[in-house]
């Protein structure tokens, strides 16, 4: 599975991400939650762990809903 951590998801925002994980604890809060359940889809995707459908589902509803605050944020600032 491709990697899809926010640098390479937005490319045109790396110095915006840095400057916010840096300055605004919310955002790196959602930065760190974003990656970590990032990494939870890919080494489920790898078959390094397992998980019922349902989860897998559930994890990457969650990874698109911090995507989607992450980049809100992002457009804002």
């Amino acid at each position: 599975m491709e990697k899809h951590d926010l640098l390479h998801e937005f490319p045109e925002y790396q110095s915006k991400i840095h400057e916010l994980k840096l300055e605004n604890p919310h955002f790196k809060k959602l930065f760190d939650e974003y990656d970590e359940v990032e990494h939870e889809i890919r080494r489920l995707n790898n078959g390094i762990e397992f998980a019922s459908d349902p989860i897998i589902h559930a994890k990457k509803a969650k990874l698109l809903h911090i995507k989607d605050e992450i980049f809100s944020i992002l457009a804002s600032n």
